[in-house]
């Protein structure tokens, strides 16, 4: 398994899906970047991580270049010994960025399989990082990149509905060849415990934010919307916590700054499990602030389902695959409106019932309809496709795999 844009096991949906195939009797080796303090060389859980040193950020669309010819570079070095000194079936990749179908096709003469993991539309992130206006030739090689790295593919994973019907209609990919496998909470790790009393005191609502700090995440959205809410609507006794890390996070801390709201914005950086979890037990009201743009409207929010299954409401803008996750577990606001995302806090805050009646329904979906584990046997059975030997792994998992590490 290859991941480029997050370490293992930081990402969740990688270690999501290394545990399932573990469990499932798979031998699973994962090349990821390191951490800081990070070994280089790890087994979690019985997967074997394999991890080198992080290429210097640089913020510029050269840097990204830089990054990527990096990480292709390390990562068909240590697939390549990998192959020599272990074997292996399949290669597992995960976007973005769109590289490793350029690595798989050394590998496919000798058999091995390559499935293509959809996480993100990166021609529209692109997009989104620069607010629709991005080079247009730079857009046309990551569309390119994209149809490449599905055509090459022997599966297709899509995370949704509307991934899918972008592979199959726009980039001509069969039907058969693509299957969904949604994001979903880990219902051993988001489990509600008991709310942290020096965070309780801090206000009368606790707003919750647990995910990444790049431009396209919206977390300026919702830092602007606390300073309607408080300045504007005179909702003083409300505290708001971020937590995560991304590009953005500076950006974001000199915004709060500037909105002098320092004492309503706080900032915990990216939290250890149980400290994350404490947090979400804490937590009043949850935001998913992501703005509504060509990658946003079609993409899988996995935050907004571990919100769902602590039991919290949500406010969030009118994202189409975000309504379809959230359903009634939220209040959506239309037209990237931060005023009105202020206002669908607002009326929260002073509605306890509307909010346990959104939080119910929301970890009720989860537990029945979108945990990991119903996600899971999906990607077993697509496997069992590809290798008939290991059927009987597409059976549903009883339980959702036991993975550490940071949410």
């Amino acid at each position: 398994m290859l991941v480029e844009n997050a370490p293992f096991p930081t990402d969740v949906r990688i270690r999501n899906e290394a545990g399932t195939l573990v469990d499932a009797g798979y031998s699973v080796r994962v090349v990821a970047q390191a951490k800081k303090s990070e070994p280089y060389r790890e087994k979690v859980n019985g997967v074997e991580v394999y991890r080198y040193p992080p290429p210097p950020e640089f913020p510029s669309f050269i840097g990204f270049a830089v990054e990527y010819a990096y990480s292709y570079i390390v990562a068909l070095l240590y697939t390549a010994y990998i192959f020599i000194r272990h074997g292996f079936d399949a290669i597992h990749a995960a976007n973005p960025p769109d590289i490793y179908a350029f690595l798989a096709i050394f590998f496919k003469p000798f058999g091995v399989k390559y499935i293509f993991d959809h996480h993100d539309l990166t021609p529209e992130v692109f997009q989104a990082m620069y607010n629709g206006e991005g080079n247009s030739t730079v857009y046309k090689v990551l569309m390119f990149m994209e149809r490449f790295s599905l055509k090459v593919a022997d599966r297709v994973i899509a995370t949704n509905q509307s991934y899918r019907k972008r592979q199959i209609e726009l980039h001509g990919i069969p039907a058969e060849k693509s299957t969904i496998v949604r994001n979903g909470p880990n219902l051993n790790q988001f489990v509600p415990v008991e709310p942290d009393p020096e965070l309780r005191a801090k206000a009368g609502t606790i707003i919750g934010y647990a995910g990444s700090m790049g431009k396209q995440d919206g977390i300026d959205y919702l830092v602007r919307a606390m300073g309607h809410l408080v300045y504007d609507l005179g909702e003083t006794d409300v505290y708001c916590v971020l937590m995560g890390n991304g590009a953005q996070e500076n950006a974001l801390k000199a915004l709060t700054k500037e909105l002098k709201l320092e004492d309503h914005i706080w900032f915990p950086g990216w939290l250890e499990p149980d400290r994350l979890i404490e947090i979400l037990s804490t937590a009043d009201i949850c935001a998913g602030p992501d703005p509504k743009n060509s990658f946003n409207d079609h993409s899988t929010m996995i935050k907004l389902m571990e919100y769902m299954a602590m039991a919290k409401p949500i406010v969030s803008f009118d994202l189409t695959e975000s309504i379809f996750s959230a359903r009634e577990a939220a209040v959506y606001v239309e037209d990237n409106n931060e005023v009105e995302f202020a206002k669908a806090i607002q009326m929260l805050m002073h509605d306890p019932a509307k909010r346990e009646e959104m939080g119910q329904f929301g970890y009720e979906r989860i537990h029945k309809e979108l945990a990991w584990k119903y996600s899971a046997a999906k990607m077993l059975k697509m496997y069992a496709g590809l290798f008939p030997s290991m059927e009987q792994a597409s059976i549903a998992p009883s339980a959702d795999p036991k993975m550490a590490g940071p949410l």
